[in-house]
């Protein structure tokens, strides 16, 4: 598995620095390189990279601004690049994969193109899975019927009721049920329910065994919505759409997950 790669800062020496610590990478390859946040969202929607390096100060565009502008396609996969430390937050709270201080240490480098292969084969799983039940569907309708009714067949018992999250120095317990939503910000889960949020530590993958998959569907590479706290479709563009839910807080849906909103058609 290749990971196409592309490097965005406004400094051509750190460009040149980072290009030579992923040398070591056999499995990385650099497709380009931006001087600017125009540059990098024009590149991001012609050449579809799976990684992004990502400088957040940059004159004009910074770097949440290219995160922004390219929302309305499939995303790539971020991780922020910067000298200044104060923008950790805001860096997960964009589901960046991890937040790398100048001058990059090579150690924690390796340690986020783990992460990267990591997330990269999680979401081609899902791929292969849904085009595995399609192609059943088109030879073997009844083998693919019995593909769903096994996976859909698991007891609700051995799946969460409450989750008890550590933040800000307190330990909360929350109803499975009261969340409405939850997204990826790099080890951090971000939970959300309709009066607050809260953040855990885990992996999208092993929260995702500890819920119901029958209530919590994945709608977009890191996003988890509870299906029953959706009150609206909201058709968006390129087969995209948004989940507007209880509390008002829209989710949007991207095309690779449309199947979950197929849900709510009838």
């Amino acid at each position: 598995m290749t990971i196409r790669t592309l490097v965005v800062d406004d400094e051509k020496l750190a460009i040149q620095g980072l290009q030579l610590r992923l040398e070591k990478f056999d499995d990385v390859e650099i497709i380009g390189t931006c001087a600017n946040g125009r540059e990098a969202i024009r590149a991001i929607k012609t050449e579809k990279p799976d990684l992004v390096f990502l400088d957040i100060q940059m004159p004009g565009f910074d770097g949440f601004s290219v995160v922004k502008g390219v929302m309305e396609i499939e995303p790539p996969l971020f991780v922020f690049v910067t000298a200044y430390e104060e923008h950790a937050i805001r860096a997960f709270e964009a589901n960046a994969v991890n937040y790398l201080m100048k001058p990059v240490d090579e150690d924690k480098l390796a340690d986020t193109i783990e992460r990267v292969r990591v997330r990269l084969a999680e979401k081609r799983s899902a791929e292969d899975a849904e085009k595995l039940l399609s192609v059943l569907s088109e030879v073997a309708p009844e083998a693919a019927e019995e593909f769903v009714d096994d996976d859909g067949s698991e007891s609700s018992d051995r799946f969460e009721k409450l989750i008890n999250i550590k933040d800000r120095g307190q330990i909360f317990r929350v109803e499975v049920d009261s969340i409405e939503h939850i997204e990826a910000a790099g080890d951090y889960m971000c939970i959300y329910t309709g009066d607050n949020s809260l953040i855990l530590r885990e992996t999208m993958k092993d929260l995702e065994r500890r819920l119901d998959p029958r209530t919590f569907q994945r709608v977009h590479r890191s996003t988890i919505v509870n299906l029953n706290q959706v009150r609206q479709v909201r058709p968006h563009t390129n087969g995209e759409c948004f989940l507007v839910l209880e509390s008002g807080a829209e989710v949007k849906v991207s095309r690779s997950y449309r199947d979950v909103v197929a849900r709510f058609v009838h």
